[in-house]
């Protein structure tokens, strides 16, 4: 097993404005460099979400890979705030993780159905600064 397949790789709509601020935000905060991310209009994005069921022309999902197991939604959201070092994002994952799964995700596809309408779409996706872009997938 190769470094890239051994650490958890986030998969995310690098067109969708919301998305892109959610990479920022996790680069920003994961200090210690623990996920890698790939667009799902890349290959390897494409490949992860087909591999996990996920249909790569209509993602309402995104998708967390961690350990060869695939999560999407809210429990995706909440297994990664739970291992960034600050102590708030832990206590707003069990938050998540409190709410039953369905109330829970019929919220998280409410937003991922209407992202580009209330959050905005780009014209191309995230590019990472030069010293970021060895944590994405090509």
């Amino acid at each position: 097993m190769t470094e890239a397949r051994e650490q958890p790789v986030v998969v995310y709509d690098g067109v969708c404005l919301l998305c892109s601020r959610w990479i920022r935000f996790l680069l920003r905060h994961d200090d210690a460099g623990r996920y890698r991310f790939a667009a799902m209009q890349s290959d390897s994005g494409r490949d992860l979400l087909q591999a996990h069921g996920l249909d790569p022309e209509s993602p309402f999902s995104m998708l967390l890979v961690e350990n060869g197991r695939g999560y999407t939604d809210t429990t995706a959201i909440a297994r990664i705030l739970h291992t960034l070092p600050q102590r708030r994002w832990r206590w707003l994952s069990r938050a998540i993780l409190s709410l039953p799964t369905r109330w829970r995700d019929v919220g998280y596809r409410f937003i991922a159905r209407h992202r580009y309408r209330l959050f905005g779409r780009s014209e191309q996706c995230f590019v990472p600064a030069p010293e970021q872009r060895a944590r994405f997938m090509p």
